[in-house]
């Protein structure tokens, strides 16, 4: 969720700043940790990618895209109003996957935000949602389960796992992935408004403005690994890292297990970072590398800095934080972080420590996501879901 733009109605969901006020923003762009990112390929990035269109009808303001790693070739498209539909053999079947949206509360930064499968999907058939709830926008993380027909998943299967209270109506964060130990990693915004005025990123005491970390296998609701960070004492025992203001979208490497995240600035600094056990990422001492509060002269002791930061230049606005591409059907960018910027359009990529323009498209770009080779998508909030391929 961003802080600017406005995501006017189903338009625009701007995730990470602040909706400027007057709506909501949706993801920040990223770009050198010194510098902005370059405004035009390098030549080692030059025409490495386009779009290739999978849907571009029949979707409703999609924010998220994953496959189920079964071998079907499926892909699984979330639905901002509380869907998840599926695309097989190259087309959008009517039916829903899933449709909880009589329990949802959708628009703005509200909404079926995030879902991930179990690494087991295929012998188990359960999977995790994150959205905000009708009537008050309570964040919940459920489970569900799929029936007898694999297109079809069991709305009355919900077993409610988390629920965290918002107070207000932005920065909801939303992201849910199973990181390489199998457990189950959930983003968290600071709760919203303007600056983080609870300070709740920064205290360990709350959920909020955080990633947590969390066993789904065996105790209910779910167990604690015992290497967090507050397993024992200090804190909610459910955090892994924590100062984010809206880790809106986040992967891990597929290859080397490294977690990254695209964090959505106030209304100056997009971020990239490599996100550690026990991390502080800054928010809101920080905006990105810059000082936040106070403006000048805060202490960074024990902070992390991200590992690439871009400003609010040329209509920049909010990060869709990506993946590292590790498919085959684009050589070039093989090890390269791929993410992109909702207000330009702009897909970017980082590697070997410096950030390059691969594409500039009219797309109002809310995430990317990954089938199970590893080939890369991008969802268009405008209701688009494009592969990137080869020029």
């Amino acid at each position: 969720m961003a802080n600017a733009r406005a995501l006017s109605d189903v338009a625009r969901v701007n995730y990470s700043r602040s909706w400027r006020e007057v709506g909501l923003w949706i993801v920040s762009a990223l770009a050198v940790l010194a510098g902005q990112v370059a405004v035009a390929p390098s030549p080692a990035y030059a025409q490495t990618i386009r779009l290739v269109p999978v849907v571009s009808t029949g979707l409703a303001a999609p924010l998220f895209i994953t496959h189920a790693g079964d071998g079907s070739g499926r892909l699984f498209v979330l639905e901002q109003s509380g869907r998840i539909r599926v695309v097989a053999d190259g087309s959008l079947v009517q039916r829903p996957f899933l449709d909880i949206a009589d329990r949802v509360l959708a628009g703005g930064e509200r909404g079926l935000l995030g879902f991930a499968f179990h690494p087991q999907f295929s012998a188990n058939g359960r999977f995790f949602v994150n959205y905000t709830r009708r009537p008050d926008g309570v964040t919940v993380i459920s489970e569900f389960r799929v029936s007898t027909d694999p297109n079809v998943a069991l709305a009355t299967t919900e077993r409610v796992l988390l629920r965290q209270f918002q107070p207000y109506a932005n920065h909801n964060g939303g992201m849910l992935a199973f990181g390489p130990k199998g457990y189950l990693f959930i983003g968290l915004g600071d709760g919203g408004s303007t600056g983080d005025p609870g300070n709740r990123a920064q205290n360990p005491a709350a959920l909020l403005g955080k990633i947590l970390r969390i066993d789904v296998n065996g105790v209910q609701p779910y167990a604690i690994p015992p290497d967090n960070p507050f397993a024992t004492s200090g804190g909610r025992r459910e955090i892994y890292a924590l100062g984010f203001r809206n880790p809106w979208r986040f992967s891990f490497d597929r290859s080397t297990g490294q977690l990254y995240a695209g964090d959505v600035g106030q209304g100056s600094v997009e971020e990239i970072d490599i996100v550690s056990r026990g991390g502080n990422y800054g928010w809101h001492i920080m905006e990105g590398d810059r000082f936040y509060q106070p403006a000048t002269g805060c202490n960074r002791q024990g902070l992390t800095l991200p590992i690439a930061t871009y400003s609010h230049t040329g209509g920049r606005c909010s990060i869709a934080g990506g993946y590292v591409y590790r498919g085959s059907a684009v050589p070039a960018l093989v090890g390269t972080y791929v993410y992109a910027d909702y207000c330009t359009g702009e897909i970017f990529g980082r590697r070997s420590g410096q950030s390059s323009r691969l594409l500039d498209t009219n797309r109002n770009i809310a995430s990317f996501g990954e089938n199970q080779a590893g080939e890369l998508f991008v969802v268009g909030l405008g209701g688009t879901i494009e592969r990137i391929a080869a020029p």
